[in-house]
């Protein structure tokens, strides 16, 4: 994982890139522009700060800023919340949480409680670094059997990005891969000095060129729903919504479910994937594979 100064600086940049001089109300200087995007001092004049006080801000120099000027260098940006939270984050590092403890997060009995009444309704825990915490037994037969992984590959990024099955099982494999760096990349601002988050991204570097080809792009995302493809080995093509909800109390968890459209035929094939599993089971309610799963260190 890249230092903090780096990390900054590579962002700005990455931002200042997306931006021409016309997007932001000026006029282009003359003169072939050796880097595309906007200049350091056009970025400066839009956000009303110095260029030698943007300047140090982008070479993470930028001691003691000012939320407003981080503000200020926001909206000449063009930044999302997402993307403005994670520069609030990258450049003041008295705001961020100390560093995660190295013992293995673990769900509250209640929230696998929670996991197993949802019977018809896949569903898994997400923590930090998004690795696979607990899940359901509908979990198991839409997004494949968590427990057969050695719990070190537990983690969400691991199997979208090394895992051929999963990689086969969402149809825009593309979009799921961009979410998950751009999720990555957040928990990244939040713990820098996350050894175990550095060694997940040193390893996903070094083996999956789409990987490091996303994770250059510094983009950011923080994204909560949104309708995933599935191409499902037994029940065939599926069309989910997907819905996260941060957990009370446990912030650095999130609990992730799917469900269909009622009376489409997405639930149709839920329905049946849920009688399927409960045949597959015996016909009986047995423990979660999830139950007091924990994630491993990378």
């Amino acid at each position: 994982m890249a230092t903090k100064v780096t990390e900054i600086s590579e962002f700005l940049r990455s931002r200042r890139a997306r931006l021409r001089p016309e997007d932001v109300g000026l006029t282009p200087f003359g003169g072939r522009r050796r880097v595309p995007g906007l200049r350091r001092e056009e970025l400066a004049q839009v956000a009303g700060v110095s260029v030698a006080y943007y300047t140090r801000l982008e070479q993470g120099r930028g001691q003691n800023v000012s939320a407003s000027v981080l503000d200020a260098v926001a909206d000449a940006l063009r930044l999302d919340a997402a993307e403005r939270h994670h520069l609030h984050k990258l450049a003041r590092p008295g705001n961020r949480p100390r560093r995660p403890a190295d013992r293995p997060q673990r769900v509250r009995p209640a929230v696998q409680d929670l996991l197993d009444s949802m019977e018809n309704v896949p569903a898994h825990v997400l923590g930090r670094r998004l690795d696979i915490l607990a899940w359901n037994r509908m979990n198991t037969a839409l997004l494949g059997d968590f427990a057969a992984l050695p719990p070190r590959r537990r983690n969400m990024a691991w199997m979208v990005f090394l895992d051929p099955a999963t990689r086969e099982l969402y149809a825009d494999w593309d979009g799921k891969a961009a979410d998950i760096v751009a999720l990555l990349r957040t928990h990244a601002g939040c713990y820098p000095d996350d050894p175990a988050l550095a060694s997940l991204i040193g390893e996903l570097s070094m083996k999956s060129p789409e990987f490091r080809g996303l994770w250059a792009a510094h983009d950011v995302r923080d994204k909560c729903f949104g309708i995933k493809e599935l191409r499902h080995p037994v029940v065939g093509p599926l069309t989910l919504a997907c819905e996260t909800l941060v957990l009370p109390v446990d912030q650095d968890q999130r609990l992730v479910t799917y469900h269909a459209e009622p009376g489409s035929a997405s639930a149709e094939s839920l329905r049946l994937l849920a009688s399927w599993t409960l045949e597959a089971a015996g016909g009986t309610a047995a423990p979660a594979e999830g139950r007091d799963a924990v994630a491993g260190e990378h």
